[in-house]
């Protein structure tokens, strides 16, 4: 078994890293932008891809890398895991209607709930407490999937079925279609940059890079939010025009409240 996901503010990582923990210890855990993710594929039978719900929808960058690499699907068995701020209507299932077109076998899939990652924007935003207490429901939540699997072999389902399907199409995807489509070029770098290159060492799509002194957008990002999370200035913005809130998941995974 192996893992293969997209994090941008670390939410999607920490729940396939405890599924797979919880599951088999032995199996490792791959971002989507490394190179070691494609030869992970070929080699495994059963794999757990994961990423963020991006407006009931698959983020580009998964997508491009499923279909880039459509003829190792073929005979796979593959679960699927999204994370989500509020709703995911079908997250799992737009990707796996896409697999399944490449010979994949969909095992089951999970939608999880997690602190929300849009940086710049008011909406979902949770006290600490509150973002800790999530995490933890999550946490329980895939406990309880993979002992349901080890005892009874009943993979969850979530987001894998025609009413999912249609509450995610009518709830979301139609409305905000536009915005899954393809890479975004409408990142914002203010003044504020100071030219540190950390944005353009985490981007998982190589998307900025440092010019003159101050960070350049390509034009090719992935919406992640991890170079929002992560500047120091607070300098990045896509969706909205202020940071409001840095959101790293590092700061809800503490026990206490």
């Amino acid at each position: 078994m192996v893992g293969i996901y997209l994090s941008g503010t670390g939410n999607t990582r920490h729940c396939i890293e405890k599924f797979l923990s919880d599951s088999d210890a032995a199996a490792k855990c791959i971002p989507i932008e490394d190179e070691a993710a494609v030869e992970a594929l070929r080699e495994n039978g059963e794999v757990v891809l994961a990423y963020p719900t991006q407006f009931s929808n698959v983020p580009y960058m998964v997508k491009d890398f499923v279909r880039k690499h459509e003829k190792l699907w073929s005979g796979k068995r593959v679960f699927l895991i999204t994370t989500m701020g509020a709703f995911s209507g079908d997250g799992t299932g737009c990707c796996a209607r896409i697999l399944k077109k490449y010979g994949a076998v969909i095992s089951g899939g999970m939608q999880i709930r997690m602190p929300d990652a849009v940086c710049d924007s008011k909406m979902l935003k949770k006290s600490l407490a509150e973002n800790r207490r999530i995490v933890r429901e999550a946490d329980a939540k895939i406990e309880k999937a993979v002992s349901d699997i080890r005892n009874s072999g009943k993979y969850p389902r979530e987001g894998l079925s025609f009413p999912a399907h249609l509450a995610g199409l009518f709830g979301q995807r139609l409305w905000f279609y536009g915005k899954t489509t393809g890479y975004s070029g409408k990142l914002k770098i203010s003044d504020a940059c100071i030219g540190c290159g950390l944005c353009a060492s985490n981007c998982p799509m190589g998307n900025l890079r440092i010019e003159d002194g101050r960070a350049v957008n390509l034009g090719r990002c992935a919406m992640c939010y991890r170079c929002i999370s992560t500047c120091p200035q607070q300098a990045i913005t896509l969706l909205g025009k202020k940071v409001v809130e840095q959101c790293r998941c590092e700061k809800y995974e503490g026990t206490s409240d």
